[in-house]
């Protein structure tokens, strides 16, 4: 139905928790977001803190940059709307199921609870090669020290290079 890829670029990292927002849920379960928040309001004894929490304007705002830095968004999504967007935990998402009731969004569930289980099973085995090179570095002497460090940096995923915005002033060779 859904590649696990396209979920795991909707999951977000929010106030120290994996989420995903109301509008790309309702968008993976084929509902309009409000009908999504409605159903949750219905339900709102399903979903305390814990399991959902409505973002704030910084973490819109933030959310909203990072999402655009791997897909362009749709034409007028999010610019449109009356209220913050809701995010929902793993918790929350499996709740969402038996909320929103419907064959789809049991199969939709279904794939996201698999995207969140692959992104811990990268997130464990980054962390394992990480111990191991400790162990590695701690074992052999200075000597391989720059092998250590390139590593790691291989390791690092690179900061997203920002484009500066406005002009750009050439500077002439001043052999010309």
């Amino acid at each position: 139905m859904l590649p696990v890829e396209t979920i795991q670029d909707k999951i977000l990292l929010l106030r120290g928790q994996k989420v995903m927002l109301d509008e790309d849920l309702a968008e993976l379960y084929g509902v309009e977001t409000k009908v999504l928040n409605q159903a949750v309001k219905r339900h709102s004894k399903r979903f305390p803190p814990d399991f959902m929490f409505q973002l704030s304007e910084e973490e819109y705002t933030e959310s909203t940059a990072l999402r655009s830095q791997f897909v362009t968004l749709k034409k007028g999504r999010g610019s449109h709307r009356k209220y913050l967007p809701y995010a929902f935990t793993e918790q929350g998402i499996a709740m969402l199921s038996g909320v929103l009731n419907s064959d789809r969004a049991i199969e939709v569930n279904i794939l996201i609870m698999r995207a969140f289980v692959k992104l811990r099973e990268m997130i464990a085995s980054h962390k394992d090669l990480a111990k191991k090179l400790d162990e590695l570095e701690m074992k052999y002497d200075a000597q391989f020290a720059i092998v250590f460090d390139a590593m790691r940096q291989i390791m690092t995923p690179p900061e997203p290079k920002r484009k500066k915005i406005g002009f750009v002033k050439e500077e002439k060779n001043k052999a010309d």
